[in-house]
């Protein structure tokens, strides 16, 4: 039989397609997409970055920056021009943040290397094994089709499935659990289509963007879902001594976590739609051999990685020692080969990951973060409590996209919360914002699902960008309203209904 023509290398990790690979019919021709760059288009972008960050250098360093801060912001700019045109590997770019950072001497040298080590970033890279151990177990292809049976095979009822499930179960597991286990669940599907990354159609697009931005959109629905919401309760205790307890915290977020997630699934099906309409049936009605030893063993190890991060407020466990377990109990008892693993694993991505921290972390040291937010907050002054909630929301929403959304949550505090005193709003209302608008990101570096899916090679940082910045606003607004009608309902009697006295 001849060789498919179309048949190409899988990306580190992916699945590797079957032997002989014939695109579905329902794939339309002109939907499929190379991605090819020429050696002018790189050539300009790098001109444009390089051009983009000495012109900001050159301007006199505003008042109330400091000058670590305005080499920092320079830095910034070129950094992120160079990332969302992918003129360079996308992996150099991060190891730049790095050397850009010692060699204009915004941080130290050890300080500036530190941050890609830091827990959060080694926890991403134990949480991106997971989905590897996945698909090399068999896993993954189980839980797709106990998906499917659930939700049958066509895209628009699977997809809000989809959606809803990843923003419900990121809000008591961390995002990029399930955001690992929902992605490496579905490029099974892509290869049993011929859909690879390098030859990526909406679908595969639709459905990999919708899980991490719905698994991002869901953290903030209880104080289990990451580090933002404890964050919050902890600076709202020490200025204001009110003390924000689990269930109130979950009784006003958690609702607006379901309008977060069916808001995520409008905006990337209108942005991204896919032009299958339904998933082949012979992938939902395939028969699967009786499980294994070893897959029982991996589902084991990391159910016992699950119970142990929802009981974590107890234990005081860190998170990445339990990630740390679960991955010696499988490579242990060798359910999964480590070397494999290795070889597999999509190291650029989690280097990308600790440049973002990294940067975060200068933003913060160099004061630069807290400057930006001096020169818009005040802009809110005398608005009603829902403009002020909904600008806070803006301002943590595009601070979480270059540093940890717990990062941005501590740095924006400190200043909404004065602002709401001094306007009379209660103060937890405005410091809510914190929590929720980090969630939502507007470039790939933001935070780990969003790496994540981009790990997967299925979309360019142009189309994260195309969809992320729509979704980020949307979401707002929608948690904006839906705060404003659903607050002053509760507990929050000094709230008007929708801002509106």
């Amino acid at each position: 039989m001849a060789e498919n023509p179309n048949k190409s290398k899988p990306a580190a990790g992916l699945p590797e397609p079957p032997a002989e690979i014939v695109v579905a019919p329902e794939i339309e021709e002109h939907e499929i997409e190379e991605k090819v760059k020429s050696k002018k288009s790189i050539i300009i972008s790098i001109l444009i970055a390089l051009a983009a960050g000495i012109s900001l250098a050159m301007l006199p360093t505003p008042s109330g920056l400091s000058p670590q801060g305005h080499k920092f912001l320079a830095l910034l700019v070129t950094v992120i021009i160079l990332w969302v045109s992918e003129a360079i590997p996308v992996g150099v770019t991060a190891l730049i943040v790095g050397g850009g950072l010692i060699l204009f001497k915004i941080q130290p040298t050890s300080k500036a290397w530190e941050a890609y080590a830091s827990p959060a970033v080694m926890f991403v890279l134990m949480i991106m094994m997971f989905g590897v151990i996945l698909n090399e177990a068999g896993v993954a292809k189980r839980i797709l089709h106990g998906i499917l049976k659930v939700a049958g095979t066509n895209v628009k009822k699977l997809s809000f499935f989809v959606a809803i499930s990843a923003t419900i179960l990121s809000t008591v597991f961390h995002d990029a659990t399930i955001t690992i286990i929902l992605i490496f669940s579905f490029l099974p599907v892509f290869a049993a289509m011929g859909i690879t990354p390098q030859k990526s159609t909406n679908l595969s697009k639709f459905f990999i963007l919708l899980i991490a931005l719905s698994a991002s959109a869901g953290g903030f629905g209880t104080l289990l879902g990451g580090g933002r919401g404890p964050v919050m309760v902890e600076v709202l205790a020490k200025v204001t001594g009110y003390e924000m307890g689990f269930m109130e915290f979950a009784i006003r977020n958690f609702p607006l976590a379901i309008l977060t997630a069916i808001t995520s699934w409008v905006v990337v099906y209108l942005i991204m739609p896919p032009k299958v309409k339904e998933i082949p049936a012979s992938i939902a009605t395939e028969k699967l051999p009786p499980m294994t030893g070893k897959q029982k063993g991996v589902i084991a190890a990391f159910a016992f990685a699950f119970a142990l991060w929802s009981v974590t407020d107890l234990t005081k466990i860190h998170y990445s020692v339990i990630a740390v377990v679960a991955l010696t109990l499988v490579f242990g008892f060798k359910l999964v080969s480590f070397k494999t693993v290795i070889s597999k694993f999509p190291w650029e991505t989690w280097i990308v990951f600790g440049a973002g921290y990294s940067l975060g972390v200068a933003m913060l040291d160099t004061g630069a973060g807290k400057w930006i937010a001096m020169q818009f907050l005040p802009m809110l002054e005398g608005k009603s409590w829902i403009i002020v909630f909904f600008g806070a929301g803006l301002l943590g929403a595009v601070m979480s996209s270059f540093m940890s959304n717990a990062a941005a949550t501590a740095l924006i505090l400190p200043v909404t919360i004065p602002m709401a005193q001094n306007l009379g709003i209660p103060e937890a209302a405005v410091a809510l914002s914190a929590p929720i608008a980090t969630s939502f990101i507007m470039l790939v570096i933001g935070c780990p699902p969003t790496l994540i899916a981009y790990g997967t090679g299925y979309f360019s940082q142009l189309d994260f960008i195309k969809v992320a910045i729509p979704w980020a606003i949307a979401c707002l607004i929608v948690v904006a309203i839906g705060a404003g009608l659903y607050w002053p309902l509760t507990a929050w009697p000094d709230l008007p209904l929708l801002g509106i006295r």
